[in-house]
Parts: C-alpha cells; structure tokens; sequence
C-alpha cells in the first residue's frame, strides 16, 4: 500500500527541494556565490550529478529493489507495515546511517572506492551541492541508497520519506558555507546545548574538517568524521575530531585538476593526465629505504610526517595516504636543528628514527 507523507503525492520531494532552496537564499545572501572561485567543471560536477542522483540513480534503485523483492521475496512485502511509525524511523535512520559511516569509511581506506569518492574532495570550495559530488558508481553501489528500496519494499515508504527530509537536513546544513554552529559556539548560553548536539548530529564544524586540504592546520581531519547524520559512529569507532574552528583550505594537496567526465564516470573514462590516480595504468610508488632522512626542522613549526611510504615529498606527506589505511602524524618540532626521521616507516618511534631498518 502506498503512502504518503501528509497524505501529499511526492511531498518529501518537495521538503528536501524547499532545504535546498532556502540554502541556496542564505548562500547568495550571504554574497557566497558571488565571489565562488567554481570552475565550470566543478558546477557540471555538483549540480549536474545532484540531478542525475535525484532524478535517475537513486529512482531507479528504489525501482530495482522493489522489483527484485516482488519477485524473490514476495511473502515479506509490506511486513513491516504494522510497525509502530516512531520505532521503524528510528530503526532506519541508524541502520541507513550506519551503512552510510562504513561505506564512507571504506572509501577513504580502500584505492578503487576512494577513486570514485576523490571527486567529492577536490572541490576547493563548501557548498550544499558538494554533498553530491561523487563518481555516478559511487552511488550505485552505495549500500544505504539499497536501503531505501529495501525499506519502501518492506512497508516503510511513509518511513523512508521522512527520514530522507531529516537527513538532507543535517546534510546540506553540514557542507554549506552558512555555517550556524558557528553562532552556537560563541554564545554562552548556547554552547553547551552546541556541545550536546555535536554529540549527537553531524555540525559543520565536524564535516567542514573532514573536508580541510592537511591536518597540517590543526583543524582539519580527512582521514576521520566520516558520519552522515550521527557523530555517534566516529565516536564508537575512534575517528572523531571534534574542533570549533573552519579549515582555511580545502580540496587536496597536489590535485591534477581532472576533467569533470573523468571524475564522475571513473573507472569508464579515464584521465588523460598521466600523474592522476584515475589514468590508465597509475599506481603509487614505494619510496620507502633502509636508511632515515637526515632534515632541518625549526623550533614550535608543526610538520605532516609520511606513513604510507607513498609520498614524493618523502618524509613528509603529500597526500598519497588516500585511499589506504594509513594516515599523517602531525607533530610540532621542539628544537631547531637537524633530525632523522624515519624512512622505511617500521618505527615504534615515529617521526623519528629507531634504527628498525637495521633489524
């Protein structure tokens, strides 16, 4: 039986289109489209993949899992109808979410899924047409977008419908340059209700860090806050980074600016720049030895020391940790003056040398 939220046909369509619209008045309010540096690529990349996720993938998904129900499970369509409308949404809402957590978790960690979420971090700019900038595979494969079909399929449309409104809330609120967080933080009344609903919601505070360029700023976190709506799974699983502050850059280090048709029908289109992650036959050099790097460090400078063993900016990071399991160790030099820092990455002593390359 098909339902409907409010008894109106397709009403959470028009909720999450009237989200964007009021973002989209705050931001040229705010005079934030006025003084974009967005490159046409990077406006075919948001807009152009926010309509061929809303209006194509994510409806023909739904399509596909109401089919494939109907015609291999059809004894459990509707099973979840009788269920209580508070209980199901809650239900949906942390199962969604936490398929969301390690889905995005797994494309920062994993070289084939990173290269179909790497579009959604080139971008240099926030903006709520940011939270679609992702490959057109990275969303056909993505588990909680199933979820929605599955839950519709089930007997939970109304469910799915409000839950879809809910979460394109918190979503678009936490890439948009309308930061309201922000307003929390400096009013003492209301920073501990801030410190609470961090806890609990994605802010934009804890997802514009995700986004920062290095943690070399002390702000920014890429390799953690991987929630979707909850910070409740980066806290459970250790990636939380918790900051009041906003990167000052963002994007990625050593970006080779790929052409808008490579990055979103990766892996069928491929770059044409051969030092990119995405051209045919890249692969990640090595640059590991058994001997440490002699360097100069200065007194208070925070430095981003390699652990991957990929960089070209040996020992220090530039970025080639994406799309592994690894990550930079920020750290802060406390004398000037020549150090060895490791360079096979075996140390227990990290920056530092051990001599573990000698064993």
């Amino acid at each position: 039986m098909e339902q409907h939220l409010w008894g109106i046909p397709n009403m959470d369509v028009y909720l999450v289109m009237g989200i964007l619209v009021f973002f989209i008045i705050l931001e040229v309010v705010g005079g934030y489209w006025e003084n974009t540096k967005r490159s046409s690529s990077d406006w075919i990349q948001e807009f152009g993949a926010f309509l061929i996720l809303s209006l194509v993938i994510k409806p023909g998904i739904v399509l596909a899992a109401i089919l494939l129900g109907g015609q291999f499970f059809p004894e459990t369509q509707y099973v979840l109808g009788a269920w209580s409308f508070v209980a199901l949404l809650f239900v949906y809402l942390l199962i969604d979410d936490f398929l969301q957590y390690w889905y995005h978790r797994a494309a920062h960690e994993y070289p084939f899924l990173w290269k179909l979420h790497r579009p959604h971090h080139q971008a240099e700019e926030m903006g709520f047409f940011v939270s679609y900038r992702n490959a057109a595979l990275y969303y056909l494969i993505m588990p909680n977008v199933w979820w929605v079909g599955i839950m519709t399929f089930l007997g939970g449309g109304l469910v799915v419908a409000v839950g879809l409104v809910l979460k394109q809330l918190i979503i678009i609120s936490s890439h948009s340059t309308m930061v309201y967080d922000k307003y929390l933080y400096r009013n003492r009344w209301l920073a501990p209700l801030a410190t609470v609903w961090e806890r609990i919601f994605i802010t934009p505070a804890f997802h514009h860090a995700h986004h920062g360029k290095t943690q070399l700023d002390g702000i920014s976190e890429p390799n953690g806050n991987f929630g979707n709506m909850f910070s409740l799974w980066d806290q459970m699983f250790g990636t939380a980074h918790y900051t009041r502050e906003f990167p000052t850059a963002y994007g990625l280090p050593n970006d080779p600016k790929d052409h808008w048709t490579a990055a979103y029908l990766y892996p069928v289109v491929k770059s044409d720049l051969p030092h990119s992650e995405i051209s045919k036959g890249y692969h990640k050099q090595d640059q590991r030895k058994n001997e440490p790097t002699t360097v100069q460090l200065k007194e208070g400078e925070y430095y981003l020391f390699c652990q991957c063993g990929f960089s070209q900016n040996q020992p220090f990071c530039d970025g080639s940790h994406h799309g592994t399991h690894f990550k930079p160790l920020r750290f802060q030099a406390r004398k000037s003056g020549p150090a060895r820092l490791c360079a096979c990455k075996r140390t227990g002593a990290a920056p530092f040398c051990d001599d573990s390359h000698q064993q």
